[in-house]
């Protein structure tokens, strides 16, 4: 028998041997951990890779989706670190709000190196957003009202200080020279009731996520005056630019994706990998993203698991600025 016979009849045993590998490592029981009540960001996440994974056929059994509510994911973060760090059958719901509390430490004594992130799926994209009367009619105008006078505006998210909206609030007063720590916050219950106060002119300004302002903004009851993006939205709003395309380097995404445990094995860790990468090459799975709000962001394994660690290290820095 030749050696190139050889080789080939031992490179398509390996290779059939990586795909059995691969085949057994999925989950009898898919389960999927949302660190919060249903109905929030972690609930979404979830219900997406449920529904989508099994409509793709990447998954044979439904996934259970689970609640652990506390800290904002805190209480799952320990729970998967301290109780599930083997088990491959668990996926769990993050997103760049658990990177900026792990910044801020607010996870306790674990850090980002505690679990291994798996990949995000999906992303909203920071907006700031004033009444639809107001003056300012771009980013710019908005920069260098805030400047000749920040005392004059109050700043409304749907967070407290702290949160990603606090912290959005912060990049303006930033790009205008000011003290991010001496911002005007006013911190109200999710992003309906910043719109309420920004009609009500009890704010100037908004500080939000493009998916739940859009229709306010095409109702021309509120003007977004820039998405904090790398480049422009599709849809509703391909005509409103970007923070960048207006001079200033502001980018906010909201990714939303999941981690495993830390101890969780590699074959475990692939299989979850590959699997939300052939969903996502389907039109069912941007269906089913589009429904829930979320624009196209996708990175998984170790350029997901650099990013993450990349936005705990900036997000250390902007609150280290903002006196956090």
């Amino acid at each position: 028998m030749s050696n190139s016979l050889i080789k080939a009849i031992l490179g398509a045993a390996v290779a059939a041997f990586a795909f059995a590998a691969s085949a057994n490592a999925e989950p009898a029981k898919p389960e999927c951990l949302a660190g919060a009540k249903p109905g929030g960001g972690f609930d979404l996440t979830c219900r997406l890779a449920a529904d989508a994974l099994l409509k793709t056929k990447q998954i044979a059994a439904p996934m259970a989706v689970t609640y652990m509510e506390g800290g904002v994911g805190a209480v799952a973060y320990n729970h998967v670190i301290s109780k599930r760090s083997k088990d491959g059958s668990l996926i769990t719901a993050a997103s760049s709000g658990s990177a900026l509390l792990l910044a801020q430490g607010k996870f306790g004594h674990y850090d980002e190196n505690a679990v291994r992130w798996l990949g995000a799926i999906g992303a909203d994209y920071g907006v700031l957003v004033v009444a639809a009367d107001a003056p300012y009619k771009t980013l710019k105008d908005l920069v260098e009202a805030y400047k000749a006078n920040p005392a004059d505006f109050a700043i409304a998210g749907g967070g407290a200080v702290g949160s990603q909206d606090w912290m959005k609030g912060s990049l303006l007063a930033k790009a205008a020279g000011q003290d991010p720590k001496q911002i005007r916050y006013v911190a109200l219950e999710g992003g309906g009731a910043v719109l309420t106060a920004l009609e009500g002119g009890h704010v100037k300004v908004g500080s939000g996520d493009a998916a739940e302002m859009v229709k306010h903004h095409m109702a021309g009851k509120i003007r977004i005056l820039a998405v904090m993006a790398p480049e422009r939205l599709p849809g509703d709003l391909a005509n409103v630019p970007t923070a960048r395309e207006q001079g200033f380097d502001i980018d906010w995404p909201v990714w939303r994706g999941f981690y495993v445990g830390k101890e969780v094995s590699d074959a475990d860790y692939d299989w979850w990998v590959q699997a939300f990468k052939n969903a996502m090459a389907t039109p069912e799975f941007a269906k089913e993203r589009e429904a829930r709000g979320l624009f196209e962001f996708k990175s998984f394994g170790k350029d997901f698991d650099e990013r993450v660690k990349k936005d705990v290290a900036q997000f250390k820095i902007l609150a280290k600025e903002a006196g956090m």
